[in-house]
């Protein structure tokens, strides 16, 4: 397994991201990033690969096609607040839902 990835750094980015793991899940997180590892060493390792044109779609004989800009009105911003319970000029304030004392 690489050294880059360590029950550590799982503890602290799962601390970070206010999910707590298990010692079960930080392993399954740990075995998972190895997999992801040996699979971009693969890639990395492919002879000549700087030179491959990147693509733009996993399908050759995908048909890129835009829609017309169609111009139409939008509700108005009076309209758009008056379901709001607080508002500061045109924006809505919501109450903090994550870590608000950090």
């Amino acid at each position: 397994m690489n050294n880059k990835f360590t029950k550590e750094l799982v503890d602290d980015l799962a601390s970070k991201l206010l999910i707590g793991l298990s010692f079960e899940e930080n392993k399954m997180v740990l075995d998972e990033f190895a997999i992801i590892d040996e699979n971009l060493s693969k890639v990395e390792n492919i002879p000549n690969i700087e030179t491959i044109e990147p693509m733009t779609h996993t399908l050759d004989d995908f048909i890129f096609t835009l829609r017309e800009d169609e111009a139409t009105s939008s509700i108005d911003i009076k309209d758009a607040l008056r379901n709001s319970d607080a508002t500061e000029g045109r924006e809505i304030e919501v109450p903090i839902v994550v870590g608000g004392d950090n």
